[in-house]
C-alpha cells in the first residue's frame, strides 16, 4: 500500500472489503461476481462546467471544462444501492465516444472503459471511514453509520483524466457466502 494514505485498519476489514479498497480493476465486475446480479449506474446528478480554481491532483488549471458526477451501482434485480461514486472528469482528454456515452448513457465508467478498450492506469490516493450523514438515505443506514471509502485517479496516455471517490456502508460486504 505505498503512497496511499489510510485511515484504516486492514485487519479489521473482511476479505471482500479489502479488495473492494485497493482493487484497481473495475469494481462493477467484481460487485456483479460477488453478488450474482448485473449493476447498473443511477446518476444522481452531472454537471458541465468550466472550473474557477485549479486542480493539481488531475493537472488543470482554471477554465478547464469537466463533469462533476455522483452516482449510485445499484443491482438491477434487487435495486439495492451497493455503492456511491463522486468523480471530477477531464472533458477534452476523453475520447469523442466515450464522452459522449459516459454522459448520455447509464453503464459505469469501468464498463465504458472495457468497451472502448481504453487503457488506464489507477492511482490509490487515499482510503478511509467516514460518517454517513446525508448519503444514509442512499443506503437505507442511520446518519451516524460508518461508511468505507477509496479515492484515486485514473490516468490516460500519461495524463490524469478523472478523479473518483468511492464510498459504501462499513456493514456491507461483510459476510463470505
Amino acid at each position: 500500500m505505498k503512497n496511499i494514505e489510510s485511515q484504516i485498519d486492514y485487519a479489521l476489514l473482511s476479505p471482500f472489503q479489502k479488495i473492494i479498497l485497493i482493487a484497481d480493476g473495475t469494481l462493477t465486475k467484481i460487485l456483479e461476481t460477488y453478488l450474482n446480479e448485473e449493476i447498473h449506474v443511477v446518476k444522481l446528478s452531472e454537471t458541465i462546467f468550466s472550473i474557477t480554481q485549479e486542480i493539481p491532483a488531475l493537472e488543470l488549471s482554471i477554465g478547464h471544462k469537466v463533469i462533476e458526477r455522483e452516482i449510485l451501482l445499484q443491482g438491477k434485480i434487487s435495486q439495492r444501492n451497493w455503492l456511491y461514486a463522486k468523480s471530477i472528469i477531464v472533458l477534452d482528454r476523453l475520447e469523442d465516444e466515450f464522452r459522449e456515452q459516459l454522459i448520455n448513457s447509464h453503464k459505469p465508467i469501468g464498463k465504458l472503459w472495457l468497451e472502448h478498450k481504453t487503457e488506464t492506469f489507477k492511482e490509490m490516493v487515499v482510503t478511509a471511514r467516514e460518517v454517513a450523514s446525508d448519503l444514509s438515505d442512499y443506503f437505507l443506514i442511520k446518519r451516524t453509520d460508518k461508511l468505507l471509502y477509496r479515492t484515486y485517479r485514473v490516468f490516460s496516455n500519461r495524463l490524469p483524466v478523472m478523479m473518483i471517490t468511492e464510498k459504501f456502508p462499513e456493514s456491507y460486504f461483510i459476510d463470505i457466502t
